[in-house]
């Protein structure tokens, strides 16, 4: 297996935070090759006492920069990662910084499967009794019913591959479960949705459903998709401030917190999207995994481990496979 193509530059806490997550990951085995500034990263690999390979690159598209610099700055340090992916020198491509940018770069570097009109980004949302893929998160603000069908099949394919389920439910994005609720979109997708090949189509579901884990997949546009998410990441955080602020106020609660604190670890854990890394741009004829700016070293790990489990699961053939099934399915009028 080719290494993974690590992006050390873009990001908040970039290029320490790639390089104290790589040795880590490198220590378990995993082959990491860093892109980015060589004079900068190989003094911070001496300073750490570590060895692994560098492709320089003397450019990096920051947090600040447009998406579409991409295609004018081809010597930026994500579009070198894609490129290694692209020539086959690298299996997969991971970077933690300006997420349009990746997009960007994976879409003109990759380019897209063959009958996949849009990529988009799935999201590993913990629930209730395991995990579900919402899809898209980001990558799409407008889209059409067609895009959110290949969001259902692409979604199915990452939940049967990544998370060990046979017959992943898809549920679509809605205001009320019944067919007819929901603005343009979600009314001509249901129609689509019910039938197309190769998926376990539920029905509509609401927001709430989400984390109850109704269904294991969750179909919406990348607006409402990352607008839940980061509703979702934002609750989790002020969640469990609200929690401390009370577990600390009289001695009482004081001494209840240290009782159900390794509980409340384990569920912060849960919640924590640096237990995840990355997430897959799912569509393009490659491995490219998006990660937050705000990335430590345990999220670059962690991101290096979900890319390769995803090429050792061989996602992406699965994802081929699954468009290609689609085959000509009606569209509703």
């Amino acid at each position: 297996m080719e290494p993974i193509a690590l992006d050390a530059m873009g990001g908040d806490h970039m290029p320490d935070a790639a390089l104290d997550g790589a040795v880590v990951a490198a220590a378990e085995g995993l082959p990491v090759v860093l892109v980015g500034d060589e004079a900068r990263l190989r003094a911070g690999l001496e300073a750490r006492g570590a060895s692994l390979p560098i492709r320089h690159a003397d450019d990096v598209i920051g947090m600040a920069d447009a998406a579409s610099d991409v295609r004018r700055r081809r010597s930026s340090s994500v579009m070198v990662a894609m490129r290694l992916v692209k020539d086959g020198e690298a299996s997969a491509a991971v970077s933690l910084g300006h997420s349009g940018a990746t997009m960007a770069a994976a879409l003109f570097v990759l380019g897209r499967l063959p009958g996949v009109e849009r990529p988009g980004i799935l999201a590993t949302v913990p629930v209730k009794d395991g995990f579900a893929a919402l899809i898209d998160v980001g990558a799409n603000a407008d889209c059409r019913p067609a895009h959110l069908q290949q969001f259902a099949v692409m979604g199915s394919v990452f939940a049967r591959t990544m998370l060990g389920i046979p017959a992943p439910r898809v549920g679509l994005m809605s205001i009320g479960e019944e067919p007819e609720k929901g603005n343009e979109l979600t009314v001509r997708t249901h129609e689509l949705l019910r039938e197309t090949p190769g998926i376990e189509f539920y029905g509509n579901v609401e927001g709430r459903d989400l984390f109850r884990g109704t269904t294991e997949v969750v179909v919406t546009d990348g607006f409402t998709g990352n607008v839940v998410l980061k509703l979702a990441e934002g609750e989790a955080r002020e969640l469990f401030s609200w929690v401390r602020d009370a577990l600390r106020s009289d001695l009482r609660s004081k001494l209840g917190g240290l009782l159900v604190r390794p509980a409340l670890r384990s569920i912060a854990a849960r919640l924590d999207p640096a237990e995840y890394g990355a997430q897959p741009l799912l569509g393009v004829d490659g491995y490219a995994f998006i990660g937050h700016g705000s990335a430590d070293a345990r999220a670059v790990a962690s991101a290096i481990r979900t890319a390769h489990r995803a090429v050792e699961g061989r996602l992406l053939e699965h994802v081929r496979e699954g468009i290609a099934g689609l085959g000509e399915v009606p569209q509703p009028a």
